[in-house]
Formats: C-alpha cells, structure tokens, sequence
C-alpha cells in the first residue's frame, strides 16, 4: 500500500487511457471508495496512525471520522490522493471538464478531498456549486444566467419551464459540442439529459 508520508513522496500520475466515462443519463453516481464518510463507527482521531512512518498533521485532519473501524487509514489516505491526483491530471487536459466531475460527483468526495489534501484545487469545487449535471433542478436551486454544456453527448436535450409549467425554452442537439443557454428569471424547472454538465458563463456572484 502506497501513501503519503511526512517526506513528501509524489505517486505517479492517472494513466491518460483512463478517461471519464459518463452516459449522461441524469444520473449522479454516488460516492464510492473508503474516502467517503462511510456508516458506522469511526476510528479515534488519536488512534489513526500508520503502519509505518508519520501521517502529516493535514493527512491526519482529513482522515478524522473517515476511517471506519478496522480498516487501514492508509487505504483511506490512498483514495483521496488519487482524488486529487486525478483532478490534477484532468486540470491538465481541460479544466471545464474537471470541474464537470466534480459538479456530476463523477469524482467522489472531491470536495473533501481538496479541502484536506489538495487546496490548490479549491476553484473548482467553488465553480462546480454553481453548475447543473445532468437531472432536473428545480425552485431555489435554479440560478439564472449563461450556461455552456461541458462534454456533451450526440444526444443532449433541455428543457426549461416557468410558472403552471409552460415551457419557456427547449432544443436538442446531435453534434457533441458545447452549447450555451440562458436559464431566464422566469425559470422554475431546468432539465438536462444527456449534456453531462452545465458551468456558468462570467459572473457567478
């Protein structure tokens, strides 16, 4: 098992033939893997330590009440490293999509990951709170503005409603590329199937 230390050791990058794989179905996968606050009883914080070496004061403040009883703190350590390493990686080839990961939790536990291992990373689960994976969002959630779709299917339909769920705006697009829509004032349902994700275009304030 390979983790982090105090001496700063750096694991290799994502093998690039690994790409994301997402059906755009509307569907958010659900967090996967020891990083996730998993059921059930919790390791002490006092008694998470390694087999071997020292965990960083920060490892040790990201691994508090993750690391399910019985098993191995590296492992969890482990698991959120290649969290961040894989944001890194996608950073690297294109950062709409990386954010679209985070955004669709296609990434798992991305945001507790970055906050305890990797805070360099922080802008891109601050953009991904504003952006719509692929479902239906409703009421409050909804945010008006300019969004563009990040890695569309050849089969990415939208639709929005206003009030008595009179359609304000609809379409369908076969090309696989990035579209932008506004989502108006008057909105009250935003669905999105097929598109994987939607960032904001310019201010998010």
């Amino acid at each position: 098992m390979i983790f982090f230390l105090n001496q700063q050791q750096t694991p290799p990058p994502p093998p690039p033939a690994a790409p994301l794989a997402h059906g755009g179905d509307g569907a958010k996968p659900g967090a996967q893997g020891p990083a996730a606050r998993a059921e059930g009883p919790k390791t002490p914080s006092d008694a998470i330590t390694p087999a071997t070496g020292t965990f960083t004061k920060q490892q040790k403040k990201y691994l508090e009440d993750r690391v399910p009883e019985g098993m191995d703190p590296a492992a969890v350590l482990q698991t959120g490293q290649e969290t961040c390493d894989r944001l890194r990686y996608l950073v690297k080839a294109d950062r709409d999509t990386a954010v679209g990961a985070v955004a669709t939790e296609e990434i798992p536990d991305a945001a507790a990951a970055v906050t305890g291992l990797c805070p360099q990373h922080q802008d891109l689960v601050d953009e991904a709170a504003y952006a719509y994976p692929d479902g239906t969002h409703t009421g409050k959630a909804l945010r008006p503005g300019d969004y563009r779709s990040v890695s569309p299917t050849q089969n990415c339909s939208w639709e929005i409603t206003g009030a008595g769920g009179k359609q304000v705006s609809a379409d369908t697009s076969t090309t696989g590329k990035s579209r932008t829509i506004t989502i108006p004032k008057s909105a009250r349902t935003f669905t999105s199937t097929g598109c994987y994700a939607w960032l904001p275009e310019g201010d998010r304030g």
